[in-house]
């Protein structure tokens, strides 16, 4: 199998200086490493993007571990690689599947908290029919994202409204949050009950809260990788039983992605979301080295 990184902007020779220690991790492995170029890519030239990378003799399966992409250019990624014999182990319905939580959320709908999603109001009208859509969430506080990404850095603007029935606010933070996301706002926007996790810290430059949170990779329905979601917040050794979230893996249609859990204030665990894997990081202080292992051991 062959891991497939992204290429320094300004080298092409170079891996992504932000994927160095994961390409170093994967060679000393034993993964045969490749280069893309996710310019290339995002300019729709997909043929120009795997130039560098060898073809198979045979088909090959490989692991894209890079930067996110919406589902069409990882669906021109994955049809070029198979021009030269190479097969990413997720094909591109698979990795909408669990990059979009629109796609994954009746799969995990029994443990992860209630969500509406839309397109972006822009027009009166919009807006009236987005209250109308939260009137599910009577006066609980609520998250607000769009398909893939939160502004969570920047908690109380653009991202957490205290209560739901407080229109003129839940205006002033949609609106933040769509602005501010300008054209990286993937699909549209998703709203989500706000449930308070079990309180770690809070981030020293956003004062998000930092709650005890994990990140599990499977890879073919193994977990691979248990991992503290957050860097340089300490964890005690409360861990959940990992049985129902096994169950609802069973059910996902991805050979490698990332389920993220937390502990909630009342003591339950829940799904925050899922990920695909070949976009879904790893924290800093991890054993690099003991992923790829886990990776190369499936």
């Amino acid at each position: 199998m062959r891991i497939i990184f992204c290429q320094d902007p300004l080298d092409a020779k170079r891996v992504d200086m932000d994927y160095e220690t994961e390409w170093h991790a994967a060679q000393a492995t034993g993964f045969k490493t490749e280069l893309v170029s996710l310019e290339a890519l995002m300019e729709g030239q997909a043929a120009r993007s795997i130039r560098q990378i060898t073809p198979a003799l045979s088909m090959e399966s490989a692991i894209y571990r890079g930067w996110m992409m919406n589902p069409q250019h990882y669906e021109q990624l994955y049809h070029a690689l198979q021009s030269k014999n190479i097969e990413l182990i997720n094909d591109p319905t698979a990795y909408a599947h669990c990059h979009y939580l629109p796609y994954s959320y009746s799969r995990i709908a029994s443990l992860t908290p209630r969500t509406i999603w839309r397109t972006s109001p822009s027009k009166p009208a919009d807006w009236e029919e987005l209250f109308e859509q939260i009137t599910v969430f009577g006066e609980s506080p609520l998250i607000v994202k769009d398909y893939v990404k939160s502004r969570k850095h920047e908690w109380v603007d653009a991202c957490y409204i205290p209560d739901a029935s407080d229109h003129g606010n839940v205006q002033r933070v949609v609106w933040n949050f769509i602005e501010r996301q300008g054209a990286g706002l993937s699909e549209g926007i998703v709203i989500r009950e706000f449930v308070p996790l079990e309180y770690l810290q809070s981030h020293d430059k956003s004062g998000m809260p930092l709650s005890k949170e994990y990140r599990i990779f499977f890879l073919d329905l193994q977990i691979i990788a248990f991992l503290n979601y957050w860097d340089d917040v300490t964890y005690d050794e409360d861990q959940p039983d990992l049985t129902p979230f096994m169950e609802i893996a069973r059910t996902i249609t991805s050979r490698f992605f990332t389920m993220d859990i937390a502990k909630t204030a009342e003591g339950s665990w829940i799904i925050v979301e899922l990920g695909d894997g070949g976009v879904s990081g790893l924290p800093e202080q991890m054993d690099v080295r003991a992923f790829y292992e886990g990776l190369l051991q499936d």
